[in-house]
């Protein structure tokens, strides 16, 4: 039996929940070109969406609409159950991080984090104590005296975070904001969003196009395709189970088989997207597994990554397929596999996802 989507269970049945997000039938045209098509989505409160999409997708657009800095052509936008297609940014309870900070250099970190609430009236006394609390919050409180230009990359970005959380907004809008970090300070700030994400508590929407970084950080994925999102679900869901091929490609590498191979293989001509981590290789004398599946074909490239070692194989049935095995802990050890051997490629059908 080929794998399927499990049931997605609902969000969240209170739709007035503070925080949480709704956008029905929204639309967004500039002159002739429409960059979000007829878009419907429901974010919990305290949830940590991902909006991810290659560039042009209109995620982006989504998320200025959310924020106000767009209006949506047609269709609505709820914030905690209140209707704000209309209303101005400034008076919307959520706050946004940019991918270039927006830092103001001849400010310190304390009086960057804390300019929200001056701009707001609050007293110095106040303002004092909630900057500490922010700073504390991303674990930063040590800076308070320093200028933007005597911080890291990494520290810039948590303090521009610091700044959108002192306001203490029901949503936190966050474009990109690590897009420019080296990858090891990438993926470090991946978990300390996340853990802060957590203690706060608000609701998040990010907006990404690596795929590594919303698998990570997100309760739920929001893939964005031309203007639409061809689906919502967990991190699991949408990698095991894409039901688009454009998820399928889009998320890691997969491999799609269809058609009549698909047919003389499974008895089911529907598409069906196998993961490369998934497929075996073995020799080609060697017996199958019950139930599982093959396809014999020659090597064709081997390339190493570090944790494993991928294999691209072209198959005696005409398709490529990419197998992707883990390498042994013993470092000097080498390939399992050469360029031109002759090998089955096999996998359990379960182990596959039907696209509908």
């Amino acid at each position: 039996m080929i794998a399927t989507a499990p049931a997605t269970a609902a969000v969240d049945d209170d739709r007035a929940a503070p925080g949480s997000v709704t956008l029905s039938g929204v639309t967004k045209s500039f002159g002739e070109f429409t960059a979000v098509r007829d878009l419907d989505l429901d974010v919990a409160s305290g949830e940590f969406l991902s909006m991810l999409g290659p560039s042009g997708s209109g995620k982006t657009t989504v998320l200025r609409m959310i924020a106000g800095f767009e209006e949506a052509t047609s269709g609505s936008i709820r914030l905690s159950g209140v209707d704000v297609t209309r209303t101005p940014p400034h008076a919307r309870q959520v706050n946004t991080v940019f991918q270039d900070y927006a830092l103001f250099p001849h400010l310190t970190i304390a009086e960057n984090v804390g300019y929200g609430l001056r701009v707001r009236g609050e007293g110095r006394r106040e303002r004092a104590g909630r900057v500490h609390e922010s700073l504390e919050q991303v674990r930063l409180d040590h800076v308070a005296d320093r200028l933007p230009h005597q911080l890291s990359g990494g520290q810039r970005q948590r303090i521009a975070l610091a700044r959108a959380l002192i306001l203490r907004p029901q949503v936190l809008l966050l474009d990109e904001p690590l897009g420019a970090l080296d990858k090891q300070l990438r993926e470090q700030m991946q978990i300390e969003l996340k853990q802060i994400q957590r203690e706060v508590g608000i609701t998040f929407i990010f907006v990404t196009h690596d795929q590594e970084e919303a698998l990570t950080l997100s309760d739920r994925v929001a893939v964005f395709n031309n203007g639409r999102i061809e689906q919502v679900g967990t991190a699991r869901e949408v990698y095991e189970y894409p039901q688009t091929e454009f998820v399928a490609r889009f998320l890691g590498l997969s491999n799609l088989i269809s058609g009549e191979l698909a047919e003389e293989l499974t008895g089911d001509r529907r598409t069906m997207s196998i993961r490369p981590e998934r497929v075996r290789l073995t020799a080609r004398d060697e017996p199958l597994g019950d139930g599982d599946v093959s396809l014999t074909g020659t090597i064709r490239e081997v390339v190493y990554t570090g944790p494993a070692t991928r294999y691209l194989v072209t198959a005696d049935a005409g398709v490529d397929i990419i197998a992707e095995q883990p390498n042994a802990h013993h470092p000097t050890s080498g390939a399992a596999f050469g360029r031109g051997d002759l090998v089955r490629a096999a996998w359990t059908p379960e182990h596959a996802a039907r696209l509908p």
